[in-house]
């Protein structure tokens, strides 16, 4: 059963978009939606994996990309077949249709949230799109990327924070943003990984700082948003994207439970 747009909108929830940053293998694919599921479940947080299947803005030619549309959509399917929720990003107009068919949630890339034809295939599909508002646009302007898909007749629309540009290989997140976007009438999810990313801080690659990964979340839950993104991997040292600022795979479950005592406390449970 595709995930339920309404659990976006329950006051009740926090959804948890979790998974590596690209598929590294079939098998890693599978291991780490198992482990982050189980941990879900556990701290009672509806679940979406997330791994992309094309990784298309690296910083260095050199960087993996990933499997790439066909073998990582048949990847994702194997998950679906096994009733897991799927998001993963779509680069152009020509990928949305077919990701539609694996994927519940389409994610527009940061550094794409602008392209019309790209929003606008993706509304068609009638799957959730989940909009990554870019490093370079205001909290107040995102709207209107949501706008653009909306105008397919398809409302399911997502904004997601993930920091924005200060100055070079830097982000800072604004948490008036989070309000400001909710004010635009679409659920927001914070994405709390990419919002610790050094962009291209690596020089060949981005680098991150981790340690900012659950103040940074707990703020934002402690706002008020609906979800909170975050990729995760069972060895960040190792992992083939991203790996500076994700956050570990035994560190989720205690990362989940502080997140929920916030929204708790938030909502005056």
């Amino acid at each position: 059963m595709p995930f339920d747009f309404q659990t976006f909108l329950d006051p009740d929830q926090l959804v948890l978009i979790a998974g590596p940053c690209v598929i590294e293998s079939e098998e890693h694919v599978h291991r780490m939606a198992d482990a982050i599921s189980a941990i879900a479940l556990a701290e009672d947080f509806p679940y979406v994996f997330k791994a992309s299947f094309d990784k298309a803005n690296r910083t260095s030619l050199k960087g993996f990309r990933g499997p790439g549309l066909e073998d990582g959509l048949k990847i994702l399917a194997g998950l679906r077949d096994r009733d897991y929720s799927i998001v993963t990003d779509i680069h152009e107009p020509a990928q949305a249709a077919a990701a539609a068919e694996v994927a519940d949630i389409l994610q527009i890339p940061a550094f794409l949230c602008r392209q019309t034809d790209l929003l606008m295939e993706a509304g068609r599909t009638g799957r959730i799109v989940n909009i990554k508002k870019g490093q370079f646009v205001a909290p107040h302007d995102i709207r209107h990327a949501a706008d653009k898909v909306a105008s397919t007749g398809n409302s399911q629309v997502v904004l997601t924070e993930r920091g924005s540009s200060f100055g070079y290989n830097n982000l800072v997140v604004d948490m008036r943003g989070l309000r400001i976007m909710a004010d635009a009438g679409w659920p927001v999810v914070f994405d709390a990984t990419h919002s610790v990313q050094l962009p291209s801080g690596g020089g060949t690659s981005s680098g991150g700082q981790p340690q900012f990964i659950e103040p940074l979340a707990s703020a934002a839950v402690a706002v008020g948003v609906s979800g909170i993104f975050v990729e995760v991997h069972d060895n960040p040292e190792q992992a083939l994207s991203d790996g500076p600022n994700a956050l570990r795979l035994d560190l989720l479950a205690a990362f989940l439970r502080k997140l929920r005592r916030i929204d708790e406390a938030r909502r005056g449970d």
